[in-house]
């Protein structure tokens, strides 16, 4: 059973869809043990006390980002975390953590990556710059945490149509419910049931 951490650092809508998908047996390999928050006053805070998880709350303040992912780490590594979960983390990891977490850190993205990912486009902006340039499909993706914003592998992606009516309120909650809230528990579970195999940028999901 592996242990997984979650970040985060507003309303925890993802962290509930992983709550929600363990209480129901879709997460069975591994255990939500720990909740970090960059943000005291977190509603995801209230999630996961609501659910019996413990929660730890790291501020970001005046820390450098070395000086943040290093307090992060250590945090990680004295629970023994086995996943790494960010789930509306508003912060970028520095690579001491990507290091000591290689393939072991898991982000959800509001998007199709390649599109309308990357440094910036984040929460509702994401959906404001899809209805802006005009596409007819969006989505959520499931990847691997690496350097580059929004770069590592990916493990899933679901589609989501974007309607002529379509507002970014609208259409961000919607993908949160069709995609983001489906595809991220799905990634969890595969990889605690160790059916994930990354081999550069491409991920191997095994089928047995």
């Amino acid at each position: 059973m592996k242990k997984i951490a979650v970040l985060v650092s507003g309303g925890g809508t993802n962290l509930q869809a992983l709550i929600d998908a363990q209480n129901d047996g879709r997460i069975k390999s591994g255990k939500i043990s720990l909740v970090i928050s960059s943000n005291p006053s977190a509603y995801a805070l209230k999630r996961a006390g609501m659910a019996g998880i413990p929660s730890v709350v790291i501020e970001k303040g005046k820390l450098s980002r070395d000086e943040y992912t290093k307090k992060l780490t250590q945090c990680l590594t004295g629970h023994e975390i086995d996943l790494v979960v960010l789930a509306g983390f508003m912060h970028i990891l520095g690579p001491e953590i990507i290091k000591e977490y290689q393939n072991k850190i898991i982000n959800v993205h509001p998007s199709l990556i390649p599109s309308f990912c990357g440094e910036g486009y984040y929460g509702i902006h994401v959906h404001e710059a899809t209805l802006e340039y005009g596409v007819k499909v969006t989505g959520a993706t499931v990847h691997f945490v690496n350097e580059i914003p929004d770069g590592g592998p990916i493990i899933l992606q679901k589609a989501v149509e974007i309607l002529d009516t379509d507002t970014p309120e609208p259409l961000q909650l919607r993908v949160m419910k069709e995609a983001e809230h489906i595809i991220l528990p799905k990634a969890v579970e595969l990889f605690c049931a160790d059916k994930l195999e990354v081999r550069g940028r491409i991920v191997k999901i095994r089928k047995d």
